[in-house]
């Protein structure tokens, strides 16, 4: 079966995969067997197949050295986001229109095309690895990650072809103020949780400033100006962000409140980890906390690990690769993606047609997501392009 590329994505997209991913799977198996691959599904949910150039032996990947040669991994995800929006095409069918358009089964769409059109010289593989859960907890990718021993990765998500080297990571949690209950008639006899907050979401606006002025005082003396950006800033991502999102406190409107807790997001930049901010916004929010108010800052529970920033280095011959091919600018990610699994083991990008959003606003995961025929097109022509040049 020859595989055509605009017809896998428009089958795609009107198969709906926001609340199971087991029909748009059988779709993706059946067009793997077809166009002669060996489709795989382990035991995360996770579509494998590799393909693999004259001279290889299953096991060359444990010997030691470069004699094993290269293995390149393109993956992408199958799920999205709810509600489903039907297929739709306008423009004369040049804009195709429904959930998934571009995140992600246009990238899915031009990296099935790559791998199965692709040059695999000898020694060398290239495997595709489709996950069936990055829109929620990531198990599929916390699976693979750090098991497909892999020279690199090809991350599908919509970056208008550009070729995004680094993103953010995202963690989520909360901070606990615990106090003492009291009648609000007599409120100086407990200590009240929410008048804690202000203070505290104070403290959470100044954290990174905060940090910088230490870093800043500790490197150079406290008679130098504080530096424009801390230590955790990053020379493409920029700053991190700490945003207070939601507040939840007291049980009636004549009681003191003894709890109060402020959920929060954090976008970090390398190098931090969850473990260490963790630790660095107690101690710092703790100089804050009123009098008689108990203080509690704590990571969300996962199933898998958080998802933690990343950068890959400009000159990485993929990168180069795959900007040369695309012609599209190397930049950071705008979301936070499962690339972040694959970065800890070896260089990572995050490639494909569409875009997060346009001129008038949100394009994935919004009722008017799209992308264009002839990007998906693109996507798969540069992807083809790259892993040729590099395998």
């Amino acid at each position: 079966m020859i595989f055509d590329v605009l017809e896998f994505h428009e089958r795609a997209v009107r198969t709906e995969s926001h609340e199971s991913v087991e029909e748009m799977r059988g779709l993706l198996v059946e067009t793997l067997e077809g166009a002669g691959a060996d489709p795989v599904v382990d035991d995360a949910g996770n579509t494998l197949a590799t393909r693999t150039g004259d001279g290889y032996e299953p096991g060359d990947e444990a010997e030691s050295g470069s004699d094993a040669g290269t293995h390149l991994v393109l993956n992408t995800h199958i799920d999205t986001v709810p509600p489903h929006v039907p297929f739709a095409e306008r423009e004369g069918g040049a804009v195709v229109e429904g959930r998934g358009a571009c995140d992600a089964k246009g990238p899915l769409a031009a990296l099935v095309d790559a791998f199965l059109s692709a040059g695999v010289g000898e020694g060398n593989r290239l495997t595709l690895a489709i996950t069936p859960d990055e829109e929620t907890v990531q198990t599929g990718a916390a699976h693979l990650a750090g098991t497909l021993d892999a020279d690199g990765f090809v991350v599908g998500e919509p970056t208008g072809l550009d070729v995004c080297n680094a993103a953010r990571g995202q963690y989520e949690g909360t901070i606990t103020l615990t106090g003492a209950a009291a009648h609000a008639a007599t409120p100086e006899s407990g200590a009240n949780a929410i008048r804690a907050v202000a203070p505290l979401l104070q403290a959470m606006e100044s954290y990174d400033e905060r940090e910088a002025r230490s870093a800043s005082d500790g490197a150079s003396g406290d008679d130098e100006e504080p530096r424009a950006r801390g230590p955790d800033a990053h020379e493409s991502l920029g700053r991190p962000t700490l945003t207070p999102t939601v507040i939840d406190g007291g049980e009636a409107s004549n009681q003191v409140p003894e709890e109060c807790v402020i959920t929060f997001d954090r976008r970090p930049v390398p190098p931090e980890t969850p473990e260490e901010f963790e630790a660095g916004l107690e101690t710092h929010l703790s100089e804050w906390v009123p009098s008689g108010i108990d203080l509690d800052v704590a990571l969300s529970p996962r199933e898998t690990p958080f998802l933690a920033a990343f950068a890959t280095a400009p000159d990485e011959p993929l990168v180069e690769a795959l900007a040369a091919a695309s012609g599209g600018e190397v930049r950071p990610f705008g979301a936070a993606t499962e690339a972040s699994y694959f970065a800890e083991h070896a260089p990572t990008v995050v490639f494909g047609p569409g875009d997060l959003a346009d001129d008038e606003g949100a394009v994935a995961h919004s009722e008017r997501e799209y992308v264009r025929r002839e990007e998906v097109r693109a996507a798969a022509r540069a992807v083809r392009d790259a892993v040729d040049a590099l395998l």
